[in-house]
């Protein structure tokens, strides 16, 4: 078939999505003037669409686009991830969970295992978190809430896992939408402010009911109070030594609903794989942690638009170009209820996992509400020779777009 040819100046009507490409067409260049022109209206624009965190534009190298054929995909044989977490030194349940053995592995995501190692045991030595350079220029700040959401816990309830371990789940609401976000709390040691707060009329009933108890419920429980009668009324911890401070600071995650990663087994992502790793980093962690769980898939678009950009990328085009065409930001997502959770839980200061420099400062916040003392690196499970990784194609162009278009830190090794 004859070459297509690019208008110059395009009209409105050039805009509309392409037509399927055929199976030896290449990747569509960021650089054509198609998808410049949807980059340049792809900023939202009105005052009353809530503010967003774009990530960078993408940045062009070579030839001007990432093809299919520069990536490898991973030779690990797949694996649920239930399997996988079950198989990591009998799980996550450490010390302080009721199925833990007492000798836990390392709280934080180790390094890639040396050549000295023996093939596939996973190095489960400690790898300190990165301390976050606060004088570090950026971006976002102009994006971000001038002020913060009202959030309120409306309920929380004791969750026992399938691995040993519990959990308390928190559900909240807000004054900027209808969405019910979750915060998934690890340990006792972290309690919501706006749900220990006594509310008119409300017998102590009422409250065990929604959750505003300390200690553990049992048959026949009659108070809110703890068994030496303390008040439920959450109260600042003491300030630790100064030896002991780094340890004291919880582990937070801001995870993202991802269906299709988390429901629907997906090997295009590695969200499903990164939320059950949170969850087994926290549940051995003494100081305890949180996830919290915002209600914004596909990076903010929604589940319908995010399957049409999975159809874009099977057509060739990498999850930022996917979403571009579909006249949306590379990513849409807002931090500012996630800040002001993390605020209602009282957590000051957060040691924060991610590999998103952009999240620092968005969860940190326009008036700097939280501080993020080091971030902790999220690295795939496949990465460090540990079993039941998310592998295959898909995922491995996925990595390399967040890391060669989003600036996501890491370094991807050989082979992947």
């Amino acid at each position: 078939m004859p070459p297509a040819t690019e208008n110059p100046n395009p009209s409105p009507d050039d805009l509309l999505l392409p037509p399927p490409l055929p199976s030896d067409t290449p990747p569509l260049p960021p650089s054509s003037p198609l998808v410049r022109r949807l980059i340049a209206t792809s900023q939202p624009t009105s005052p009353d669409i809530m503010p967003s965190l774009i990530s960078p534009m993408p940045q062009l190298f070579g030839s001007g686009y990432i093809s299919a054929r520069d990536l490898s995909p991973s030779p690990a044989p797949p694996m649920s991830r239930t399997e996988s977490l079950r198989s990591l030194e009998g799980g996550w349940g450490g010390s302080n969970s009721p199925g833990g053995s007492g000798a836990v592995p390392s709280i934080i995501s180790p390094a890639f295992t040396p050549a000295t190692s023996m093939p596939g045991t996973p190095m489960l030595g400690p790898q300190p978190g990165i301390p976050v350079d606060h004088n570090a220029p950026t971006e976002v700040t102009k994006k971000l809430m001038k002020e913060l959401p009202n959030v309120q816990c409306i309920v929380r309830a004791r969750i026992p896992t399938t691995n040993g371990s519990e959990i308390f789940l928190h559900l909240y609401q807000n004054n900027i939408d209808q969405k019910e976000h979750l915060a998934i709390v690890f340990g006792d040691k972290i309690r919501s402010k706006s749900l220990d707060e006594p509310r008119p009329g409300e017998t102590e009933m009422d409250r065990m009911i929604r959750g505003a108890y300390t200690g553990r419920l049992h048959p026949g429980r009659m108070t809110s109070k703890d068994t030496t009668g303390r008040d439920t009324t959450a109260t600042a911890p003491p300030s630790p030594a100064d030896g002991q401070q780094q340890k004291n600071i919880p582990l937070v995650r801001i995870h993202s609903e991802c269906y299709t990663g988390e429901i629907a087994w997906s090997a295009r992502c590695d969200c499903g794989e990164q939320l059950d790793e949170a969850a087994r980093l926290m549940s051995l962690d003494p100081a305890g942690g949180a996830i919290v769980y915002l209600r914004q898939e596909g990076r903010g678009i929604g589940l319908g638009e995010k399957l049409k950009a999975y159809n874009l990328q099977d057509l060739g085009n990498d999850t930022v170009q996917a979403n571009l065409l579909l006249r949306h930001p590379a990513d849409a997502r807002s931090y500012g209820l996630a800040t002001a959770i993390i605020r209602d839980l009282e957590l000051s200061e957060i040691r924060l996992l991610t590999n998103n420099p952009d999240k620092i400062a968005a969860v940190e916040g326009m008036n700097k509400e939280v501080t993020v003392v080091e971030r902790v690196p999220m690295i795939p499970l496949a990465w460090k020779n540990m079993k039941g990784g998310v592998t295959g194609k898909e995922v491995s162009e996925y990595l390399k777009t967040k890391i060669t278009q989003m600036g996501h830190l890491l370094s991807m090794p050989e082979g992947h």
